[in-house]
């Protein structure tokens, strides 16, 4: 590819959030995204990432870290190089996104067959309760029962009556929380062990990472997912003994690239895998969705939290998500 027709574009994206969202670390009403661009002729290639500030991200650190790389762009940058140019994160998730995309479009084959994945058939995602009071959050697993897994976010005291009262009101789905790091060593066996009670299926990050070596120190009631703690396949070998299962979302391990050869590091290791995201619209979901296909849970429904999305965006049936279009993605 050339550097008089290859281009890159860089924008700050917003989404409003339908009611807000909150977790254990505040609450939202937006989601703040970055959109990359790359024009080669007549092919476009995008990517979206989701800064997060858990990780010392914001907007304009991520925008500034991937302008930086518009010459490398227009020289010709590829996926490989990209590795050894940005630090795994939200930044070169979006450039590496964008890169695979240009390459399907310009190919006119499907990133799942450039990639050697499965074709991409309908899945099914979890669909996340935010953090409320437990009658609030019972209210609303009752309203979502008919779905067939429900993700509970939780946060720290009061969470036995929040996970009580969703899981009296949640019929027949099954129900996984995150603790989005909130709960403390003291309380940690007895909550697992009331998780286990109550047929909690997971159990995702309960232990803020820096505390999370005591959770191999005894049998695990529940199966316990790493989420905080997971970042790409350099973070795997530590985790051994203190989880069960990690959450890869493209925006921590820096790209489908890295996301590719992280479920399969995970595998090799014992690992059962979880896909998973940041708040973004169906562009930054259709990447990671090829990788859901081979994932034990997948939690791809932040644009069912949305108020507003892209056009084209991903098509739901309920809980069901299809296939992303290419004129979405790859």
């Amino acid at each position: 590819m050339s550097r008089s027709t290859r281009s890159l574009g860089v924008r700050h994206d917003r989404f409003a959030i339908a009611g807000g969202f909150t977790i254990s670390r505040g609450h939202r009403t937006h989601a703040d995204v970055v959109t990359a661009t790359i024009t080669d002729g007549e092919a476009i290639g995008r990517g979206e990432c989701t800064p997060y500030t858990r990780y010392g991200e914001n907007v304009e650190g991520v925008i500034a870290d991937i302008e930086r790389l518009g010459e490398a762009i227009a020289d010709g940058l590829d996926r490989v190089a990209l590795q050894n140019l940005l630090p795994s994160g939200a930044a070169r998730n979006a450039l590496d996104c964008a890169l695979w995309d240009l390459e399907a479009k310009a190919s006119g084959q499907p990133v799942a067959s450039l990639a050697g994945l499965p074709n991409p058939t309908a899945l099914t995602t979890a669909f996340t309760l935010s953090v409320g009071d437990p009658e609030a959050m019972a209210k609303a697993a009752w309203e979502n029962r008919h779905r067939p897994l429900l993700k509970v976010k939780l946060a720290g005291d009061g969470d036995l009556e929040r996970m009580e009262a969703v899981c009296g009101h949640a019929g027949s789905a099954r129900v996984i929380v995150d603790a989005n790091e909130a709960w403390q060593p003291e309380n940690l066996w007895d909550w697992l062990e009331r998780a286990a009670s109550l047929g909690l299926a997971l159990v995702e990050q309960p232990l803020p990472a820096s505390d999370d070596a005591i959770l191999s120190a005894h049998p695990r009631p529940v199966p316990v997912c790493a989420d905080e703690s997971a970042h790409d396949r350099t973070s795997l070998t530590v985790l051994k003994g203190r989880y069960d299962y990690v959450n890869i979302k493209l925006d921590k391990a820096g790209g489908l690239t890295e996301g590719i050869a992280m479920l399969s590091a995970a595998r090799d290791q014992g690992f059962g895998v979880f896909v998973g995201c940041m708040m973004g619209s169906s562009l930054a979901m259709a990447p990671a969705f090829l990788l859901a296909t081979q994932a034990d849970y997948v939690d791809l429904d932040a644009p069912l939290l949305l108020s507003e999305d892209r056009d084209p965006r991903l098509a739901f049936n309920g809980s069901t998500i299809e296939p992303p279009s290419p004129e979405l993605w790859g």
